[in-house]
């Protein structure tokens, strides 16, 4: 059987403003990276793909905790501990918590006015960078981990595209 290949999803018409283009980049790499998780099973999004144990559920339990982090200003224990996904956590849990901190983050992000400010801050952290700062830190993190889980998925079923 050929491996199941979705069209590709071009990138997003944005608004001409500096935020409008960092957010809805944001986005569309957001939506890429959850949907990943669409319609595998639960023993192969718990699968590790690679010797440091790295698998779905686990990147997109990682990207949640980045985005509380930089955005709604908790803090994690233990960073490499959030790629790990505890036995009580679903497929469909992971992607709730990620949609919920995505809405979280962008209701924290539409009250910002001025990209300068600075992003919200955990406790313990001396300084926050700037909203900008933080929005082009979260394309590139969401991105890279987006790649992640292209490769992943592609190697559980064969599917790929965004």
């Amino acid at each position: 059987m050929p491996p199941r290949r979705r069209k590709d999803t071009p990138p997003p018409a944005t608004g001409g403003s500096e935020k409008e283009v960092l957010v809805g980049f944001l986005d569309y790499l957001r939506a890429s990276a959850v949907a990943k998780l669409d319609g595998v099973s639960e023993v192969d999004a718990r699968a590790a793909a690679v010797p440091s144990g790295t698998s779905l559920l686990g990147v997109v339990r990682h990207l949640t905790f980045v985005e509380r982090f930089f955005f709604l200003g908790e803090d994690a224990d233990d960073w490499q501990a959030t790629f790990t996904c505890p036995d009580d956590e679903t497929v469909a849990s992971v992607q709730a918590a990620y949609r919920r901190a995505v809405s979280e983050a962008g209701e924290v992000i539409d009250a910002y006015t001025d990209l300068a400010e600075a992003a919200p801050r955990a406790s313990g952290r001396r300084s926050s960078p700037s909203m900008r700062w933080a929005l082009t830190h979260m394309i590139e993190e969401t991105a890279r981990h987006a790649g992640h889980l292209d490769i992943i998925r592609e190697g559980v079923d064969g599917r790929t595209g965004r």
